[in-house]
């Protein structure tokens, strides 16, 4: 069919594009003025059919366009005679991208090329501006690369002084008309972000907070914006008002702007050429706390940052495990895990250590069985216990934690000072033995099949200490910083005063870790050992 369309048929396509770098050069380069200029052109110099095709906002770099696309779509179809832009430019500033499509592309689907401003016409072989075509695209893209460097440095130097850089205003949030830069909460968002934080603090999980979003016919983030702002993000479906992404809750679960701090450069590009994002190292973020008003609070903040660490998935019989995340085997470290099995009774649901359910020949060789409902009570008594403490005998309660707290903080510090120094005289070894290992071999006492080996052997080692000393060191300021939490503990009591039934909300407001020993069994009548580390005091007894 397409082989019939006759060339009165087919269409004079004008292109324009308008990136917003380019639009900073002045009106030269405005969509109207390309359009009224090709316009112009086509008519006086009689091309027929003519349709006007305009991307709008998007880099020259890249040629996923959706009005470029369709031109393509178009020309493979048969359906484009010619193709007009202002210059070169318009059409992309990719030196090999561009090269390819009016050297191979066009000509190979009978595509006539004109670049208006650059005297260049693919009809006209023995142009001289034809021939210089190459090296005009080499300078286009050189443009685009000089430009996306210079953005990126004022970027950087913003991010540096703590300003926002992020393009959108996150959802929450609206621009304060008063301060340029500065967020102010929007009452109409805010409370769905409030709402949101509360459900996962429950342990709800990011899918059933979409659903339950959903039900309640509150319009996703990018809806809202079109609707309230005029603006749209591409291949956003407006149509689709309440279909919230697990991404887009996920993203802001994690997201610090909601207690008020700035964190720029969270991600970066590889080049001007790569739009794939790289998630950036937190040592080399810029991160500013306080720079606007907090939507959460700290300790909701926190409460969630602990769910999502322990994420909770429903078992088969259609439970969810309350305690992910929080319980640990006193011997060997390991995580103990949830089994409820196909029986629908709770009270045969009980927890044992994973390393021994995995290999009973392993390192674990006890159980450290325990059943759900004893540790609800046990739980639920030692929270109650540290609550009425901390509500009536306050002064005695803050003497007694603080005392212990500064006792183990010593401890811990003294401990991971120990490890930080052995780690640092590790890595200074292997910088001697490198320096030893290349001499070695560039004297030929070691053949270079073997170097390769030790070197490769050795460079993964430091790479692996360079990631695990700045860990390490952040642990070490930490404590050497930390104050008593006491106070914050004391908040949490008068809050809730009594605790008649264990939620995933209220164990990770209270608990931080548990651990579990293994039960005496030659005497059934012994306490059940745990260790149960409160939220900012650790163990209460």
């Amino acid at each position: 069919m397409d082989n019939l369309i006759t060339t009165e048929e087919k269409i004079t396509a004008l292109y324009c594009r308008l990136s917003q770098e380019d639009e900073k050069e002045g009106d030269s380069n405005s969509i109207e003025n390309q359009n009224a200029m090709l316009m112009k052109y086509a008519i006086e110099n009689g091309f027929r059919n003519i349709e006007v095709f305009v991307d709008d906002g998007y880099s020259g770099v890249f040629f996923n366009r959706p009005a470029f696309q369709k031109i393509l779509n178009l020309i493979e179809e048969n359906k484009v005679e010619t193709l007009i832009t202002k210059d070169l430019s318009r059409l992309g500033r990719n030196y090999i991208s561009v090269g390819n499509y009016i050297e191979m592309e066009f000509p190979h689907r009978d595509v006539r090329y004109i670049a208006v401003n650059d005297n260049y016409d693919s009809q006209d072989i023995n142009s001289s501006s034809n021939e210089l075509a190459p090296f005009k695209n080499l300078f286009n893209e050189w443009f685009a690369r000089d430009t996306s460097k210079k953005i990126r440095a004022v970027i950087k130097s913003k991010a540096e002084r703590g300003e926002r850089i992020g393009s959108h205003i996150p959802y929450g949030y609206k621009k304060d008309p008063d301060r340029k830069g500065h967020l102010i909460i929007n009452e109409e968002t805010a409370k769905n972000v409030k709402l949101i934080f509360q459900l996962c603090a429950t342990g709800m999980g990011p899918r059933n907070i979409a659903k339950i979003l959903a039900e309640k016919k509150i319009p996703r983030p990018s809806v809202y914006r079109y609707e309230n702002d005029g603006v749209i993000i591409q291949k956003t479906d407006i149509t689709d008002r309440y279909s919230w992404a697990t991404k887009t809750i996920v993203g802001m679960l994690e997201n610090e702007v909601y207690l008020g701090h700035t964190v720029n450069c969270k991600t970066t590009t590889l080049s001007y050429k790569d739009r794939k994002k790289k998630v950036v190292p937190i040592e080399n973020q810029f991160r500013f706390e306080n720079t606007h008003e907090a939507i959460i609070d700290k300790e909701t903040w926190d409460i969630v940052q602990k769910v999502r660490e322990g994420r909770r998935r429903i078992t088969k019989s259609g439970n969810i495990n309350k305690y992910s995340g929080l319980l640990y085997c006193a011997d060997c470290g390991a995580r103990l895990t949830y089994n409820s099995g196909n029986k629908p009774k709770p009270k045969s649901y009980y927890f044992m250590c994973s390393s021994y359910r995995r290999h009973k020949d392993g390192d674990c060789v006890l159980p450290h069985r325990i059943r759900e409902i004893v540790l609800d009570e046990i739980v639920r008594e030692e929270i109650n216990q540290a609550i009425y403490y901390a509500v009536n005998e306050k002064d005695k309660f803050v003497e007694c934690i603080s005392k212990r707290s500064l006792s183990e903080s010593r401890k811990k510090l003294s401990q991971k000072i120990t490890e930080l120094d052995r780690l640092n005289n590790r890595k200074n070894e292997l910088n001697v033995i490198f320096r030893k290992l290349y001499e070695d071999n560039a004297l030929g006492k070691i053949p270079d099949d073997q170097y390769r080996l030790l070197s490769d052997s050795y460079t993964a080692e430091l790479h692996e200490l360079k990631a695990k000393i700045p860990e390490l060191q952040n642990q070490i300021n930490e404590l050497k910083t930390e104050e008593s939490n006491v106070d914050r503990f004391i908040a949490l009591a008068n809050k809730y005063i009594y605790i008649e039934e264990l939620t995933p909300e209220i164990l990770r407001t209270f608990v931080s870790k548990i651990t579990i020993h293994e039960n005496d069994k030659e005497n059934p009548g012994a306490k059940y050992e745990i260790d149960i580390f409160l939220t900012h005091i650790g163990k209460f007894w």
